[in-house]
């Protein structure tokens, strides 16, 4: 019997709260968003950390949208902690960060990049704690091929390791669905009309859907054949269905509008 899986996104919700169970970890990458995504999905997560050059982001993001409240935006936003190798991060900005107590910690191991190494960090911190954190990387999606390739290579070898890890941009949110049967709570306040089924990282997959503007049955998704890409979300219709034969990514579009304050 295939297994079943219920997806919801409340980090995307207006007015995240952190002390949803489980917790979120957030990730910032090296790769640019706006300070409304940030600080919605900052909101949401009970923990913080930067993967090296994704603390410049972080730092010049706020200071660059600064509110009128706000005296000095990035120390009300500082991460638990700043680890990589160290080789992108402004000298300027490790030394606001490590001035005001947060951990860099730089780690020269080649053979694991950034972002590793902050899903290692946490790793060790959920040993400790006794609890897992689901994860949400701000970034990894766009900027240079090489990396957004190893994001989806990533996220798909971890997909037995880790339960939830969701990659978000300003343009979209993704993550990997497993083989089984998936329930999509769809919130049509934050997500945007395109959303697509991506055959990544497996030979094929057969698909079937229901809640989609063009529903598949039992249709065959490989990069050697057909892919269903640009597909639409259906504003009457709040849950999407998917069931897979393999694993797959599954991509929603996300509106500008919806990541505004209320």
């Amino acid at each position: 019997m295939a297994q079943t899986y219920n997806w919801s996104l409340p980090f995307l919700d207006p007015s995240p709260s952190p002390l949803t169970s489980p917790p979120y970890a957030l990730i910032i990458l090296n790769q640019p968003f706006s300070a409304p995504l940030l600080r919605r999905v900052w909101s949401a997560s009970a923990w913080h950390s930067c993967a090296d050059g994704g603390a410049n982001r972080l730092h010049d993001t706020l200071k660059g949208e600064r509110r009128a409240s706000e005296a000095d935006p990035c120390s009300l936003f500082l991460p638990d902690l700043i680890k990589g190798d160290l080789d992108s991060l402004r000298d300027d900005v490790r030394e606001y960060y490590a001035s005001k107590g947060v951990p860099v910690v730089h780690v020269p191991d080649e053979y694991s990049t950034d972002l590793m190494k902050c899903i290692a960090a946490l790793s060790e911190k959920e040993k400790i704690e006794g609890i897992e954190y689901d994860i949400v990387i701000l970034g990894g999606l766009s900027g240079r091929l090489d990396q957004t390739v190893h994001t989806l290579s990533l996220l798909h070898k971890l997909r037995d390791v880790r339960k939830r890890i969701f990659v978000i941009t300003d343009d979209n949110v993704a993550w990997v669905l497993k083989e089984g049967e998936h329930h999509i709570s769809i919130n049509h306040a934050v997500l945007g009309q395109t959303c697509g089924l991506l055959p990544v990282g497996v030979a094929s997959s057969v698909l079937t859907t229901t809640g989609l503007r063009w529903n598949l049955t039992d249709f065959e998704s490989s990069f050697d054949g057909m892919v269903s890409t640009s597909n639409h979300l259906v504003p009457e219709e709040k849950t999407v269905y998917i069931k897979t034969s393999k694993p797959i990514w599954w991509s929603a579009e996300l509106k500008a509008s919806g990541l505004q304050d209320p």
